[in-house]
């Protein structure tokens, strides 16, 4: 059994304890809040937004919209790399025969 890691982050002036498995996820753990810090300094900035909550909105729609992006892009990519596949067997098969 692995022994987990405490550590604390800070997101948007609060800290938050939390638990990890590994430095690997402790490392990701501060990038992600790095991360979020910067996108609420830049809303901040750029936005006229009162509450904190609402900055923080805006930050979880962006990072999950770009999941999303993300899983939208592999799929078109794996379908058209299985539909030249498919047509490279094709043609393959064709000049077995």
């Amino acid at each position: 059994m692995s022994k987990k890691l405490k550590i604390n982050v800070v997101i948007a002036g609060r800290t938050y304890p939390l638990s990890v498995k590994s430095t690997q996820e402790e490392e990701g753990m501060r990038k992600a809040a790095a991360n979020i810090n910067k996108l609420i300094t830049l809303y901040e900035q750029n936005y006229a937004v009162n509450d904190k909550q609402d900055v923080l909105a805006m930050c979880a729609l962006r990072f999950a919209s770009q999941l999303e992006i993300s899983a939208i892009e592999t799929s078109d990519t794996s379908d058209e790399a299985l539909k030249k596949i498919n047509s490279l067997n094709a043609l393959l098969q064709s000049h077995l025969e």
